[in-house]
């Protein structure tokens, strides 16, 4: 593969992954805040579909003619990180959907050199080219993943990309909440002896 079929494989992969973090739980566990700021597991998708669409829309004139209401002015601040109770999870999935495949497009009809204008960055910052915002975008979805992967857990011990995720340790409940104490009991010296 040359880099950019390599880039664009990792952001497809994240993107996936990212989708499959709402599989099989309900509206309240997808929407609700699970972080002290609000993160939630819809509006994690919701954000990173938006801003994927963006970057690989307006920034190389490209417009994919869908309007996001929520960066509008007068939009409810932050709105792209959650979804009112109108907004349905297929309608935030399909935007997803839409978003990937401009993407997918911008990026199979420019070379990685081709230049694009971020209007929303500061001025010394906002010329970029499609490898930019390639690995831009990578390290973002990859980032709100790890959001994601955590609330996951939090809501019903799901983590990583399930049970047989060769990344993660294989315990029997006994053993990880054994590990889960080691780990405490270490945090706690480690404070004893930071006094």
């Amino acid at each position: 593969m040359d880099e950019k079929a390599t880039l664009h494989h990792y952001l497809r992969t994240r993107r996936a992954q990212l989708l499959a973090k709402i599989d099989g739980l309900g509206e309240y566990d997808v929407r609700r805040p699970m972080t002290p700021t609000g993160t939630n597991l819809l509006g994690l998708v919701k954000h990173v579909a938006s801003v994927e669409l963006g970057y690989f829309s307006e920034v190389f004139g490209r417009p994919s003619d869908r309007e996001l209401p929520w960066f509008a002015d007068g939009a409810e601040p932050d709105a792209d990180m959650w979804a009112t109770p109108e907004q349905t999870r297929a309608e935030i999935v399909e935007l997803h959907h839409f978003s990937a495949a401009h993407t997918d497009a911008t990026i199979e009809a420019l070379s990685l050199d081709a230049p694009g204008i971020v209007p929303w960055w500061r001025e010394e910052r906002r010329h970029v080219t499609l490898h930019q915002m390639l690995v831009h975008m990578c390290a973002e979805t990859a980032q709100h993943l790890g959001h994601a992967d955590i609330i996951r857990e939090l809501i019903d011990g799901s983590a990583g990309q399930g049970p047989n995720d060769p990344n993660l340790p294989q315990r029997a409940p006994e053993e990880q909440a054994a590990y889960v104490e080691h780990l405490e009991a270490a945090a706690r010296k480690a404070a004893t002896l930071a006094e």
